[in-house]
């Protein structure tokens, strides 16, 4: 294939599609400079439409634990595409890919399957209000879960990065069964339950909030909220889109030691294909069609080349790939925070470079630190370095990250490290 300048796909990519991408953050709007588009992965490198290759930091926004193009996993999307791309009935990788997240995350007892982290948690905030009769939501400001209506509330991520703490086209009314509670904020917490937790149909949280920054939580936040829930009968949803299955084999709950009553995955679970997952106590999980009245469906739910990448991922998540990636990560973090300035959060293999230190909740980050990093990025880029296109955004290890790419980064960051000096 004759290469074409990234420039010029951007150019024709504007007028596709709003802002030239298929999801915001891409558009590097906040970082500045055109969007690198990319034509082949493999290990942790990829090299962009120019030739240019770069060590990836992103990851796919975390999806490729193992890294691009793993061999186990492109054999094991080959043989399920052979047999057929999508049946829209059930197949027997559904059955081998739940049992597996059963050995890894015990408390589920029951799950679905569908085509995104979004759907989900939509899905499961409809299966807590099937089973409480209770319409309102409690979120925390802060954590992200997707783009339905009811949770674009001060949501986090791109959102923010554009300035918008809000979306336009959610309807008030919908936007109104939604409560906000900042993280980090226990009184507020404990006020919240004791004058609406008769009104909660669920509590949602990242327990390792990831999409406004690495905003790690005191485990005494996360336990007084496990028990405020349990004490009003509502549901206690983690969001383990991005933590799930990648700080440990049960994600976040296990590293916590608190059992939520139903918990969303994505992303690591399709091994690069589009998936989600929801799931958790068998009562609440009964309410769901065609058990119980809570409808949701999906044409390509349990889409047996997913179930497939999914199932290959996950059987190389052994203890000793998870030892493995947790000293890498600490090694790589220390090496981040040789430029000065910065500081680098971690939780397993999860990293958020920032110009700014101790910081817990989302209205906490300064403006300067982002810019700082919107400067850092450009610098890496440089080097060959591909960050995520937002300060407001964690980078991601994957195996695939060893000795050679981590020299690569060294040298990369003594490079940019004297603009910040």
């Amino acid at each position: 294939m004759d290469l074409v300048s990234n420039d010029a796909l951007f150019q024709e990519a504007l007028t596709h599609f709003p802002g030239g991408v298929s999801s915001p953050v891409r558009a590097f709007r906040a970082v500045g400079g055109t969007p690198k588009f990319f034509r082949k992965a493999s290990g942790a490198w990829f090299e962009d439409e120019d030739g240019r290759r770069f060590l990836d930091l992103c990851m796919s926004w975390g999806p490729l634990i193992l890294g691009h193009a793993r061999p186990e996993i492109l054999a094991a999307v080959t043989e399920s595409m052979n047999e057929g791309l999508t049946f829209g009935a059930p197949s027997r990788r559904e059955l081998a890919l739940a049992r597996k997240i059963k050995t890894m995350v015990p408390f589920i007892e029951k799950m679905r399957f569908v085509s995104s982290g979004t759907e989900a948690v939509m899905s499961a905030l409809r299966a807590a209000r099937g089973f409480t009769g209770r319409d309102r939501i409690l979120k925390f400001e802060g954590c992200y879960h997707g783009h339905s209506d009811g949770l674009l509330v001060k949501a986090g991520s791109g959102l923010v990065t554009f300035g918008a703490p809000t979306s336009a086209g959610v309807p008030k009314g919908i936007a109104e069964l939604t409560s906000v509670v900042t993280l980090d904020d226990l009184d507020t917490l404990e006020r919240t339950f004791s004058e609406m937790g008769s009104e909660l149909a669920a509590a949602i949280i990242e327990p390792i909030p990831a999409n406004n920054g690495l905003l790690l939580q005191r485990p005494e936040f996360l336990q007084r909220l496990r028990e405020l829930t349990a004490k009003h009968g509502v549901v206690l949803i983690f969001d383990e889109v991005i933590s799930g299955f990648r700080v440990a084999p049960g994600g976040a709950a296990e590293r916590l030691g608190i059992t939520p009553d139903l918990a969303t995955y994505g992303k690591i679970i399709g091994g690069g294909m589009p998936v989600g997952l929801y799931g958790g106590r068998r009562d609440i999980m009964g309410v769901v069609a065609p058990d119980g009245p809570v409808y949701q469906a999906g044409t390509l739910s349990g889409n047996p080349v997913a179930m497939a990448a999914g199932l290959a991922t996950l059987e190389q998540l052994t203890p000793a790939f998870y030892a493995d990636l947790e000293a890498k990560a600490a090694a790589w973090a220390a090496a981040f925070a040789t430029i000065p300035g910065l500081h680098c959060p971690r939780y397993g293999s999860l990293l958020w470079p920032l110009f700014q230190d101790g910081v817990r909740r989302s209205d906490a980050v300064k403006g300067e630190a982002i810019g700082s990093f919107n400067r850092l990025h450009k610098a890496l880029l440089d080097q060959g370095v591909y960050l995520p296109p937002s300060g407001y955004e964690v980078a991601f290890l994957s195996g695939a990250h060893g000795e050679a790419e981590l020299a690569h980064f060294k040298r990369a960051v003594a490079a940019a490290a004297p603009a910040f000096a």
